[in-house]
This record gives C-alpha cells, structure tokens and sequence, in this order.
C-alpha cells in the first residue's frame, strides 16, 4: 500500500503484464483529509460519471454525506483503479451553489418557488403549444450523463406521447460520428470492441484519441501493457505531442481536416502489399471494389502534400497496421469533431475489415464515447434514434416499438430520421420550436458560434427549461430551473463504451428539495396526462428498477438486448456487457464474432447513408447492396475543409479537453484538485511559430475568427505548426461579468459533419496576435498534451490534497467487495 500524488502522477504506478494475461488488480482510494477507511459508515456501489470509461467505484459515506470513494477491484473495466476525477470529482456533490429549489422566472429576474408551481408552468407551456401549434413546437435536448432509466422515459414521452421529432442529446457534440460510423460499416450502433482487447493486442492504433486524459485508466491498461513483456506497439495520430504520441511507436501528426486523405493512403498502403485477409473480406464483407478503386490513387505522396506528413511515416504506420496480428483500433474527438467526421472513421473500420481483425481477443474497434452515458442516449433514443437501436425507416420496427409503448404507430414520428441538435436550433431560431425542454448540458458554453446560440437561447417566444445540478450558465437563461439530483443521489444504471452496464446506487438524499431526473420526467408526463392507446397511463413505471425492467421488454431481441440482466444480477460483482439474454445470460464480451453482423435488411437499425451529402439510403438501395447481411466497406472521397486559412486567418484553430475537467466545469470547476490543476484558459502554439513571432511563455494571446474573439496565456507545447489548440471547458460561472472572450465555443464554426451531424470544433480558420508580455506561465497543466517544450514551467503538482492511496490487491480484492 503507498500514497501517491494522482495530479502530479494521473496515471498511477505501474502493474506490468503481459499479452494474454490478466490485468493485476490494483485499489485506489480517496478519502477526505482526516478519514480513514474505519471512518466510514457504508459503501455503496456505483461506477464513474465523470468520463466514458465506466470504471467500478464504491462510495464512501459517513453522517449522510458523501466523503470518498474507491475503485472495485472485482470490476472487469478498471480492476480496482480510478482517475484523477474519479477520485476528486465526488466533492461536487456538495459544493455549497448547488440548486436546492425551483427558479422561476419573474419580472426578468429568476426568484425560489415551489415544485408544484414550476411544473405546473413548465406543464401548462407544453399544452398550449400542442393546442397551438402541435407536437413540432416541441424539442428536448439532453445530455450524456443520466442513467438509461431516465433516457428511455424521456424518449418515451418525447416520441411516444407528445409525439414530437425534436429530441437530442449532447452526445451530438461528442460522439454522433461513433454511431454514424459504426451504422455504416455495420448497419447498427454498438461497440464490437471490448477493453479486454487490450490485453491481447500486439498493435494499438489510436486515432485523434488522446486516451490518456480522456479515459485516463484504460490509458493505465495500455501503460502496464507497455511495461511489461512482449508489449505492442502504437500507433498514434492527432496534431498535438500528447501522453499517447510520447508512447507511441509512430506517431503521424496531419493538418487538421485532412484525415480522410491520410486513412486513404493507409488503405492504399495495405491493399498495395496485399496485407489483406481475402477469405474474410469475400465471405464477410461487400464493397471491397469500390474500396479498393477510391484509394488506387492515394499513394503516400499524395496525402503527405494535402497532410504535411511525410510519405515514409504514412508507410511505416501502414507497415505497423498491415502486419499486425492482433489490431485494436480506437477513435475519438479528434476524428469526429473535425472535417468529414463520418468518412473518415468509417475508414478505421475498413482497416480493420480488410484485415479481418474482429471479433477475436485483441481484434477490434472502439468507436469511443466521451460522456459516461452517451451509450444510453442512443440505445434509448434520447439522441436522434428509435429505442432498441430500431430503424426509423423500417415500418416494421416501428410497429413493434408501438406495441412495446401500446400506442398506434403513426403516433411515433418516423417521416424522417428524429432531428438533430443543430437543426432544432435552425427552427428555434425561426420561431417553429417554441419550448426547449434541457436536461443535464450547457449549450450557452459548449456549443458553437456562442453569440449565435446565446441570441437563440434568449429569443422572448422561446421558453426555455433547464434541469440542472447547478446554476449553469443556460440555466442563468431559462424561464424555469428544475433542480435536479445527481449520480450518488439517486440510482439507475449507465452502460459505458465496450457496452458494460453498471448500477449505481444512491447513497445519499439529494439537498434541499432536488428531485431525481426520473421523478421529474414523471411528474412531467404524469400533469401532462399522457395516455397509451387503452387510456392508462403512457408511463407506467414509478422508480428507477420499473423503468429498467420496461426497458429489457423494449431492448429484447434487439442488439443491445438487456433482458437476461436485472439490478439483483448487478449488484455485488462486475459490470455486464450488452447483449445480456438467454443465450448470453453473462453478457458478451465481442460482438460480430466468426463475421455474424446485425445488418440484414429486415433487422438492421440503418440503412445507411451517402458519406458525401448525408442523403440516405433507401431500403431497395440498401438491400440489393447488402441482401446477405454483411459488413459494408464503405469508400470516401477526401474533400477540402469548408474553413481553409487565408492571409487574414492563418492558423487552424483546434479545441478539445484536458485531464482534469468534464465538459463546462460545471462539477470539476468546484472540485479544488481539478480547479487548481488546470484553473484557467490557455492556448498552445508550437515553438516554431512562437519563435517567429518572437512571443514567450505565458504571453497574453488574442485568439479570433470571423465569430469571436477569446483571451489567453499562451504555452507553447508540442503542437504541429500553424495550429491553435484551446481547451473548451471555460465558461463565465465563476468570472466577473464583462470578463473578455474566454470560451473555445465563441470562435467555432457552425458546421457539422453531413452523416452524423456531429459539430466541426477542430478546424476553424484563426488569427493570433499578442496583447501582453506575460509574466507569469499560461495556466496549463504540465503533466498531459499542454506539457511545455524545454520544461521551461514548474510542474502541474497537488500536494497532500492530492494524496491518493493504491493498493496492490491481487491476492485480496474480495476484501474491497461492497458488503
């Protein structure tokens, strides 16, 4: 057992192991400064809500509060570990700003009131827009950071009572593209990865995903992997040095918005040398022709001229790619927040298609997630699908969802796909949505063009609901603010991104008179009087176990099929992955395994669409291309970026996240480890253009483009040239008002990719110019991808407050079980 400083060393200590063993179990625990593990009054299990990785944790509480956690050595995601906000992040729960009542907005200020009279008024703007206006005035936007419970009742009253198509989630921003991709290749969502892949791997390629601080403890997987016998090697690519390029084998670092073009000579590079498997791609696979015909010509000089990367790096990582024996590919924020987001992660999955690298240990994809239940808001159609990963354009699908709600099937909108975020917002801005219903996100900070979405947002025909744990900066918007509870205030189950399902338990009572998500959604369709076809309640559920027991009648024979799991079968042990049903009644670990797909015209959750112009595929179109069900190898032609550089704006401006907070800080922002390891904005430039533009470390940077501009101190890291990255996480909650630009948000485009409709945060066209000679080093952390050059900066340190215990529980890990 050691103590250890987790902001100072994120990752923790090494446990190495070799391929095909087992990862060693290792406890980490965070307790409140004077507490000891005799201190507490009970633990209850749970797992993280603060990222995707879904890593098993217990809660520490004594006096009926929340005081620590620490890791489940039994869980087969984490074995015990826990990431830096992880182990902090629970302090927000009681932060002393959190929304205790209802706020309603009165004479322009928002004034306490009473649950009844907030949702009476939240209830009563809903009716008179339905008899006004109808089910189209309507839109929901949620988040990725409710329990699947409450996902599959909101979707249940969206769809299926008020009957609308305007229903999102902020899984939008983050990871439309991971399901887009995947519907592509396999005509439905859902992870053929799993983290164990990890342990079997000889080749891991990570592409625009800097795991190490998005999901720092599978990052920890890999590092132990690298530290111990036989370890493999790594791909990586992304513009930016991150922990990942610094371990990496090759690391490939293309101009923002090119990835198609490098994917493309990749491609090019294993079907040149014949580095394919040719039985699977004949037996499992169509459009292999077409594939091979799109990238003859993107040799790796071509894309080296449009990605700055020089040719031989392209053939040494397609060299690594095509002779590797065991390849667990990834892919995150820095594929699908960028230009051709869908295109070009559908190429990951022809990589590992044309190898036939699925659905054994080690052989993979992990199209990631970046919130802890972006899963749920798609398998729950909380996001822009039909519950139970159903086809919206299969009449047949339809009709049973019907039947699962027992309403008539015309009552669930289904003329087109259900609407996207950025779409909605179009027609909030053109007067025809006229209630916007928000739970658990903060458009006013993570959206872009922020001085767009604020005059949408505050447009008088607008009424605006906001659910919320805090007093964010839409809620400050809102007409009306609904406190909400939170994760270790209430249960439910989330399900991460290799499909394991969790159950989390509350622990404590929510404070003030906050109400779980669940409740208010029900007491929301209850005042609205919604009615299945016999005329009994639409919702017929009244805690968060009914809900999940009517959520395994609707997931049943479906993909994401839940019901052989229950809450008893979860409680206790590990996390369960999905599909979890008699033939399964242990969970799967890989789907797609000996080529079985779930894309047969009759039974798969898409189509399809046009990569180019995001047109769909009909179902003749889609099943006289794939009749027999398979896997489809879906070529791409590389475009050029919308937003190229020019005289006036001569950087790429990319944004993305750093190590120690979540989304718009709304929680990590009040945790002090978190807050005072990254406490402000920065903007990172490379040591080339900082030297020919004579600017310092620390130096006070103007970043702009045609929609903004955002203040920061400069560092300079391990960028590529002529690329801007800022952290987006910054918002104006905890600044004095009048602060200058401060959000990434008030420089993005409004653009987003024509399959997923996923936002482009990553290449916008940007000038920089300096303000002030700093005196100070920018506010960024020195441990993660904003590490300076030189190391010319004191290193990112928490102190004792930062003082974590690990423990080596190999041989006793029953001992940390939850009793």
């Amino acid at each position: 057992m050691g103590r250890i400083d987790r902001i100072a060393e994120p990752w923790g200590t090494r446990t190495p192991y070799g391929p095909g063993e087992d990862w060693p179990q290792r406890v980490d625990l965070r307790l409140d400064d004077g507490l000891g593990p005799a201190d507490v009054d009970e633990w209850v299990q749970s797992a993280t809500i603060l990222h995707s990785n879904g890593d098993g944790l217990d809660i520490a509480v004594k006096d009926g509060r929340i005081v620590g956690v620490r890791g489940r050595a039994v869980d087969r995601v984490n074995h015990g570990r826990l990431g830096p906000k992880d182990l902090f992040g629970y302090q927000a729960n009681n932060a002393p700003d959190r929304l205790r009542t209802p706020l309603i907005r009165r004479d322009g200020q928002l004034v306490g009131t009473d649950w009844d009279t907030a949702m009476t008024a939240v209830a009563g703007r809903t009716q008179e827009l339905l008899a006004e206006r109808g089910p189209s005035s309507i839109g929901f936007y949620t988040t990725g950071q409710l329990f699947m419970e409450e996902y599959y009742t909101l979707a249940l009253i969206g769809h299926g009572g008020i009957g609308t198509n305007h229903l999102d989630g902020n899984t939008r921003l983050c990871t439309a593209t991971a399901a887009a991709a995947l519907k592509e290749s396999f005509a439905c969502d859902g992870q053929p990865g799993s983290y164990t892949d990890v342990d079997h791997a000889d080749v891991i390629a990570l592409y625009g995903h800097n795991m190490a601080e998005t999901q720092t403890v599978l990052w920890t997987r890999i590092l132990d992997r690298l530290a111990g016998p036989n370890p493999p090697r790594v791909l990586c690519v992304d513009p930016r040095r991150t922990p990942v390029a610094a371990a990496a084998t090759i690391h490939l670092a293309p101009r923002p918005g090119t990835n198609v073009a490098l994917m493309n000579a990749l491609l090019h590079e294993i079907i040149a040398n014949d580095w394919i498997d040719r039985e699977y791609v004949d037996r499992h696979t169509v459009g292999y022709d077409e594939l091979e015909k799109q990238v003859a010509d993107c040799d790796p000089e071509w894309a080296a001229a449009i990605c700055d990367v020089a040719p031989g790096d392209i053939r040494d990582a397609a060299r690594l790619l095509g002779t590797a024996e065991r390849l667990l590919s990834t892919v995150l924020q820095g594929f699908y927040q960028s230009h051709q987001a869908t295109a070009a992660a559908v190429q990951v999955n022809n990589v590992n298609l044309i190898r036939g690298m699925l659905g054994r240990p080690g052989c993979g994809i992990l199209q990631m997630n970046g919130q802890p239940t972006a899963e749920n808001t798609r398998e729950c159609g909380a996001d822009g699908d039909l519950p139970g990963f159903r086809n919206w354009a299969n009449d047949e699908q339809v009709a049973d969802l019907a039947t699962v709600w027992n309403v008539e099937p015309q009552q669930i909108p289904h003329y087109s796909e259900p609407t996207h975020l950025m779409q909605m917002l179009r027609y909030v801005e053109d007067g025809s949505i006229r209630f916007l219903y928000v739970s658990g996100t903060n458009p006013a900070v993570s959206l872009p063009e922020l001085r767009r979405i604020r005059d949408i947002l505050t447009q008088e025909r607008l009424f605006l609901v906001v659910q919320d744990i805090f007093l964010s900066e839409t809620a400050q918007l809102a007409d009306v603010v609904l406190p909400a509870a939170t994760w270790g205030e209430k249960t439910g189950t989330f399900t991460n991104a290799d499909r394991t399902v969790h159950l989390s338990e509350q622990a404590v009572e929510p404070p003030g008179t906050a109400r779980a998500d669940l409740d208010i959604f029900i007491d929301y369709a209850r005042r609205l009087e919604l009615k299945d076809k016999d005329g009994q309640p639409l919702v017929k559920w009244s805690d968060a176990e009914g809900a999940f027991e009517a959520w395994k009648v609707c997931s049943a024979g479906r993909p994401c099929d839940y019901s052989g799991l229950s809450y008893a079968k979860l409680r206790g042990g590990s996390g369960i992955q999905w599909p979890c049903n008699d033939e399964h009644p242990d969970g799967t670990e890989r789907i797609y395994v000996d080529g079985e797909f779930w894309s047969s015209p009759s039974y798969c959750e898409s189509f399809g669409k046009d990569l180019l112009t995001g047109a769909p595929l009909d179902p003749v179109e889609y099943k006289a291309m794939n009749p027999s069900g398979k896997a489809v190898l879906k070529a791409a032609e590389y475009l050029p970026a919308h937003e190229p550089t020019t005289p006036e704006y001569p950087y790429l401006l990319t944004t993305g996240r750093t190590l120690y907070h979540f989304h718009t800080r709304t929680k990590t922002g009040r945790v002090r480890q978190l807050q005072d390891a990254a406490p402000d904005v920065w903007v990172e430039l490379s040591a080339y253009d900082a030297d020919l533009h004579g600017w310092s470390e620390g130096d006070l940077l103007r970043i702009s483009t045609s929609r903004g501009r955002v203040e920061a101190k400069l560092r300079i890291s391990g960028i590529r040239q002529g690329t801007l990255f800022l952290p987006f996480h910054y918002g104006y909650w905890d600044v004095a008002q009048g602060q200058p630009g401060r959000a990434a948000n008030e420089l993005t485009v409004t653009d987003w990719d024509p399959c997923s409709k996923q936002p482009l945060f990553k290449c916008a066209a940007a000038r920089a110019e300096r303000i002030a000679v700093g005196d100070t080093p920018a506010p960024a952390p020195t441990t993660t991808a904003s590490k300076p050059v030189g190391g010319r900066v004191p290193p990112t340190r928490g102190g004792d407050a930062a003082a974590v215990v690990e423990d080596l529980a190999a041989e006793e890990g029953s001992r940390w079980r939850t009793r």
